[in-house]
């Protein structure tokens, strides 16, 4: 740690020079990139092992989604068919939930569909034993709303 005294008139009013000494600065940095660099390579020696080669096979095939459409009107489509009326549609919800493993449905609703359509078509999933049930909907481009 040094200051600088100006050499010169010595009047008893010398300037101090108030300077940053980067040079401890520059000694701790370079100790610490020494200590750094020896040990890196200690740190990243692992043992040598030979390990077994896995592969990924599915056991379970993911059954088929089934899509559950609404348009505007209210009328309710499964798998692109127009399904007559809700016992129909229970008939249908029935035979989905007993198979094994069990499909997940994937309900549409029209923009301008009533929201009253939408909830029927989920509680009659709910009321035939649907597990999964997911929404789908197309995403926003920037365009109205």
């Amino acid at each position: 740690m040094g200051m600088n005294v100006p050499a010169g008139d010595n009047d008893g009013e010398g300037e101090i020079l108030s300077a940053i000494n980067t040079t401890p600065l520059v000694d701790v940095m370079l100790v610490l990139l020494i200590i750094f660099l020896i040990t890196i390579p200690v740190i990243t020696r692992t043992v040598q092992l030979d390990l077994p080669k896995a592969t990924n096979i599915a056991t379970v095939t993911k059954p088929e989604n089934i899509t559950v459409a609404v348009d505007q009107r209210g009328n309710i489509y499964w798998k692109e068919s127009l399904v007559p009326n809700q016992q129909a549609l229970a008939d249908l919800i029935r035979a989905a939930a007993v198979t094994v493993p069990q499909p997940e449905i994937h309900v549409r609703g029209d923009r301008n569909v009533r929201f009253e359509n939408v909830g029927r078509v989920i509680l009659a999933l709910q009321k035939g034993g649907i597990q999964k049930v997911g929404f789908i909907s197309e995403p926003n481009r920037g365009g109205p709303r």
